[in-house]
Order: C-alpha cells, then sequence, then structure tokens
C-alpha cells in the first residue's frame, strides 16, 4: 500500500492508495474511527458498480450502513441536491459522530464534502474516489462546493476529508471517454509541475499502458497536489497553478450547459487556449502549444470547440478568481513550468478572437 500524509496546521489525514482497496475499507476505518455508523453517498452509476461491495464489506466489519443515492452527473451538484441530502441525513438519524462516505467522482466528492462541512457545523467524512479526475485532483485538498445556474463552485468552503481511499482498479470500470477525461488533469500536472511525467505519458500509447502504470501516475499527481497544498491551503497562491486551463474551460462547460463537453474535456481545451495565449504574448515558450495538442489528440482530448468569444467572455466574468483589476490566469514559461498571471479581460478578449485559436 502506497500512503501520502498531508500535514496541514489544524487537520492531518492519510491517502492510501492500492490495488482492490475497495476490499479493505472497513478495516481501514476501523482503524481511523470509533465510530459504527456509516452513510455513504453515492450516484446510481457507482451505486451499481460498486454499492453493493462496499455494504458487505461495511457490514461485515459491524457497520450500520446507509445510502443516499444521487443521480449522476454535474447536475447533481446543486443546492437542490443538498437539500435532499441533509433531509435524508435527518431520516438516518445523523449525528456528528456520523462519518460520511463520499463514494464516487469529482461530484459526489464536491457536495458530500460540502455536506458534510455544514451538517450540524460539520461531521467527519472520508473520501473514496472512483474516477481518473476524483482519484489525482478532487479528492485531495480540502475544496468542497456546490454550483449555481450562473458558474461552477459559487458556493464552497474549504473541509478537508478525514482519509482517502484510492483504489486504481475501479478506474477500468470507466467507459473510455470518461477514463481519458480524467487523463486531461493529468496532463495538467505534467504540464504545470513535472516535465517527466509529461514525457511519461507521451510514451502511453494504449490505455492498457496507462493501466500498467496507473499507480505511479496517481501517487505522482497526489504527491505534487500534497506539496501544493501544504504550502498553500486556501488557494491564495502557489495552489492557483492547480487551476492551468480551468478558467476557459470552466466557461466552456457553462456555455454549453454541462452537456457537450465533460470537466476533462473543456480543461483540455482550456490548456490548450491559455497556452496559445500565452504563446501570442511571449510569455510561453514556443512549441508548448503544438505539444498540448498532440498529447490531448494522444488521449481523444479535444482542443478546439466552436464558440461566440463574448458569451463566454460575460461567463468567464462570474469566476471566482476574478479581481477588480483582472482575471488570475495561469501560464506556463515551458513543460513543467507553470506561473500566474494577471490579465485584463479585455486582453483575453482580444486574444481569443485573433491569437489563441481555442475556437473555430
Amino acid at each position: 500500500m502506497f500512503q501520502i500524509d498531508l500535514n496541514l496546521p489544524q487537520h492531518q489525514y492519510n491517502i492510501f492508495i492500492e490495488a482492490h482497496l475497495l476490499n479493505k475499507i472497513s478495516e481501514i476505518i476501523s482503524h481511523l474511527f470509533k465510530t459504527k455508523k456509516v452513510i455513504i453517498i453515492t450516484d446510481s452509476n457507482v451505486d451499481k458498480n460498486y454499492g453493493s461491495v462496499v455494504k458487505a464489506n461495511l457490514i461485515d466489519g459491524g457497520f450500520d450502513v446507509q445510502f443516499i443515492v444521487l443521480k449522476p452527473g454535474e447536475e447533481s451538484k446543486s443546492l437542490q441536491s443538498l437539500e435532499y441530502i441533509y433531509n435524508k441525513l435527518l431520516d438516518y438519524s445523523a449525528n456528528r459522530d456520523t462519518l460520511l462516505v463520499a463514494l464516487g467522482g469529482g461530484v459526489i466528492g464536491d457536495i458530500t464534502g460540502f455536506a458534510a462541512a455544514t451538517f450540524l457545523r460539520g461531521i467527519k467524512y472520508i473520501q473514496i474516489p472512483t474516477s481518473v479526475i476524483a482519484q489525482v485532483d478532487s479528492s485531495i485538498g480540502g475544496k468542497v462546493a456546490v454550483n449555481l445556474e450562473r458558474g461552477k463552485n459559487l458556493i464552497g468552503s474549504f473541509y478537508h476529508p478525514h482519509a482517502v481511499l484510492i483504489d486504481p482498479e475501479v478506474l477500468r470500470s470507466l467507459e473510455d471517454r470518461f477514463f481519458f477525461d480524467g487523463m486531461a488533469e493529468v496532463i495538467k500536472y505534467g504540464l504545470i509541475k513535472d516535465s517527466q511525467l509529461f514525457n511519461n505519458l507521451m510514451s502511453y500509447k494504449t490505455k492498457e499502458e496507462i493501466m500498467a502504470n496507473i499507480e505511479y501516475i496517481i501517487s505522482t499527481c497526489c504527491l505534487i497536489k500534497k506539496e501544493i497544498v501544504e504550502k498553500d491551503e486556501k488557494d491564495i497562491g502557489e495552489r492557483m497553478l492547480l487551476n492551468f486551463g480551468h478558467t476557459i474551460g470552466h466557461g466552456i462547460e457553462a456555455y454549453y450547459e454541462y452537456k457537450t463537453y465533460t470537466h476533462g474535456e473543456a480543461v483540455a481545451i482550456g490548456m490548450y487556449c491559455i497556452s496559445g495565449i500565452g504563446e501570442q504574448l511571449g510569455l510561453t515558450a514556443p512549441g508548448c502549444n503544438e505539444k498540448i495538442k498532440a498529447i490531448l489528440q494522444q488521449y481523444h482530448l479535444p482542443y478546439k470547440a466552436p464558440v461566440n468569444v463574448d458569451e463566454l467572455l460575460e461567463i468567464i466574468k462570474n469566476d471566482k478568481k476574478v479581481f477588480d483589476d483582472g482575471l488570475n490566469f495561469i501560464l506556463i514559461k515551458d513543460i513543467g513550468n507553470a506561473y500566474i498571471n494577471k490579465v485584463k479581460l479585455q486582453d483575453v478578449s482580444i486574444f481569443l478572437k485573433k491569437g489563441a485559436e481555442c475556437n473555430e
């Protein structure tokens, strides 16, 4: 078992990575917590694949187990779903000793964490991520949130899990589109912090090769995020680097009402687009844009999307990284070397229309 310890001034927790870890859930929870009341929040797709396995393992370990099952998809990360969760927690007589378990991808992790942070002013929860994005990124670092109609993650907080349990084998059940969707976040880590990871990703030609190296991939990404979060827990400095491609990506998602592009696909477009802007401004090394295009194509990810730039910019104006004097964009100087650069929205508009080649 690979274990990563994340240490913060007010909180410490472990990230466990091991194939077939789902079969050890009750053992790990028993070691970490005294409670016997567990409420699992998941979606119907994950429940169908892994709900019975997790439930049986916990019941065998002597736990009282209840499930809250949401519809799959970004639409469930809403205030309406949050209210539904609160009412189910009351129905199940949840108290401050109850342990919440987020069993699913990023949507489930985010809304479960927000529910845990706010129900009874805070109860414990753990993450059992079942998507690539959740395993390498969203389950770690304590960002919890729900969406509003006008933008993603506009209501949220920082509330860390008490453990993250990662079983890479569950990724084998993902459809190819959603597997490669998650690999966009892995590519992001290579672009912002680890050129060797990027080069290794370029060398994997099939999904089988990726899965053969998946524990290396996941642990590398988790270690990068651990180091960043320990330096900047509240996302006011270096942690912003993790948003490479996300500002435009979130805009793309909202522009298409979360129906056309997945999160990873939108981030892929955002990474290609912002690196093009960086090259046009002379802030990114020449050739990076083409390297990003090549790896996105290799991983079956889009790099362009037809948009009306003015409409997209109106959406981006609601981004939480917007300040009075501009927007904090993440750029790369070169592969593996990212930095923060404030850009005026007017300049963003000019380069989106004329220089970035992110739309067609």
